[in-house]
This record gives structure tokens, C-alpha cells and sequence, in this order.
């Protein structure tokens, strides 16, 4: 017996394109919004000389996470200038702090709406699956269709990759929190905002810090996938060794990804455990 082929992929196109067509000026209002965003980082960024910036990121560094950290940001940040990849740096920094920071708005307040009711902890947890386990090319192709070529499909597909662990971490802190703190808030008649700005938050903070990590870490993945769409960068220089079979060029792209994301990493993770 030969079951008929299920026609799934013709149906999510369709809906795609249904979606497409109903929300059109939505989406160009977003896009306007989220190019502007990445282009006031970039301007913001370019606004320094690159010396100026690396001590200011050193000093800041060396305040958060100490002297070891502080020198390597300034050894590698000269050595992405040195390698003349400082413009590309600062493009994939201004996309990945625009993922982040849009990731993390609709991420946290979405755990912690998962922590404090079971049903939508049920109802989150398959998306994020889904989310969490479809290869990252799938995003492309709608976000190209809502979104047109460029940069502001980069960020979309970034965002949807790079929230689960933002959720999943910020739900898990939440629930973490000793009994006898709750209980203990309780009895003192604090109310809902107390109990969770004062209470559950800054004892989650630690696990809530560790998925804005991997937040961080999940978007810069993303760079040289996101080039494929336009998003340029140091993607686009990856790309372009990749596709001129040059092993410098797409070793120094990908040593500068590096650089970067051992910064962040160094850095959230610092705060996480002074906290």
C-alpha cells in the first residue's frame, strides 16, 4: 500500500505567502526599525576611533572580569584592526547586539511568564524545540520573503535561533529559586512585583546571565550563515574565502569571530557570577 505524499512543504509555502501578503506593511515597518537600529549601533561604534574604543572596551573589561581578559581585548581587537577587518567587526558587533537586545525584550519576560504558569511553560516548550532544532538555513528563506536581501533578514533569523536558551535558561532560574525564600517573601506579604523583582529575579541571575550567553554565542554562529542573505560582515569575508578558495582570508574572518565572541563570552559570564 503506497500512502499519498503529505504536501507539507507546499502548505507552509502557501502560508508563508499568505502571511506575507496580510502582514506586508507590518513587516516594512519592522524592517525600517530594525535597519535603524543596526545603523544607529554602527554609527554609534564608528563614532570612536578604533584606539580610543579598544581602551574604552579594555577598561571596562578589566573592570568586570580583570587584567588576563582586559589584555587579550586589546591584543585582539589591534590585530582585527591590524588585519584590516575593523569595519566588518563592528558591523557584525552592531547585528549581534541588535539580535541580542531584541531577543532578550520578547525572551526574558516570555520565561518568566513560563516559570510562573505551567500551561504556557506546556505550550512554549514544543515551539522551542522546533526552534531549537531546525537547521539554521531553514530561517532564510521566510525572512528573505518578509524582509527582502540584507542585513534586517540577518537579524530576523538570528533572533528566532538564538532565543530558546534566553527562555529555557530564564524559566529554569526562576523555578530554581529555594522554597524557603518564596515562602519566607510570602510571610512577609510582599506582592507579585516584589516577590519577583526582589526575590526570584536576583536569585535566577546567574542562570539567567548563562542564556543570555548563549544568546550572545547562538548569534555570532549565525554571522557567516547569515551572509548567504546579505547580511555582510565578517560572514561576508568567511564567505568570500570560502568561495575563492582563499584560506587566509577565511581564516582571519573566522580568527576575528573568534576574537569577539571569547570578549562576549568572557564578559556575560563575569557578570553572572558576581552577581
Amino acid at each position: 500500500m503506497i500512502l499519498p505524499r503529505i504536501p507539507v512543504g507546499t502548505w507552509f509555502e502557501a502560508f508563508v505567502d499568505f502571511i506575507d501578503m496580510v502582514f506586508k506593511s507590518q513587516f516594512d515597518n519592522i524592517r525600517k526599525m530594525v535597519a535603524g537600529m543596526v545603523g544607529f549601533f554602527e554609527s554609534i561604534l564608528h563614532l570612536l576611533p578604533f584606539w580610543l574604543l579598544i581602551i574604552i572596551l579594555a577598561l571596562l573589561v578589566y573592570k568586570i572580569t580583570g587584567r588576563g581578559v582586559a589584555i587579550f581585548t586589546v591584543v585582539g581587537l589591534l590585530l582585527i584592526e591590524n588585519i584590516e577587518l575593523w569595519d566588518q567587526s563592528i558591523q557584525t558587533l552592531s547585528l549581534v547586539l541588535t539580535s541580542t537586545i531584541i531577543t532578550l525584550i520578547i525572551a526574558i519576560p516570555l520565561g518568566i511568564l513560563a516559570a510562573k504558569n505551567n500551561v504556557v511553560d506546556k505550550i512554549v516548550r514544543p515551539v522551542l524545540d522546533f526552534m531549537q532544532t531546525m537547521p539554521a538555513f531553514v530561517y532564510l528563506l521566510p525572512a528573505v520573503t518578509f524582509f527582502r536581501i540584507g542585513i534586517v533578514p540577518a537579524v530576523m533569523a538570528t533572533i528566532i535561533f538564538a532565543m530558546p536558551p534566553a527562555v529555557r535558561l530564564t524559566n529554569l532560574g526562576i523555578r530554581q529559586v529555594p522554597d524557603e525564600l518564596v515562602e519566607a517573601g510570602n510571610a512577609f506579604g510582599s506582592t507579585w512585583y516584589q516577590m519577583l523583582f526582589k526575590i526570584q529575579l536576583p536569585q535566577a541571575l546567574p542562570t539567567i546571565m548563562a542564556g543570555i550567553n548563549q544568546c550572545i554565542m547562538l548569534s555570532l554562529s549565525m554571522v557567516v550563515i547569515a551572509s548567504m542573505i546579505g547580511a555582510g560582515g565578517l560572514g561576508q569575508v568567511v564567505r568570500s574565502g570560502i568561495s575563492n578558495f582563499d584560506i587566509g582570508m577565511g581564516f582571519e574572518g573566522g580568527i576575528a569571530v573568534v576574537i569577539i565572541a571569547i570578549i562576549l563570552d568572557r564578559l556575560t559570564q563575569s557578570v553572572g557570577v558576581k552577581k
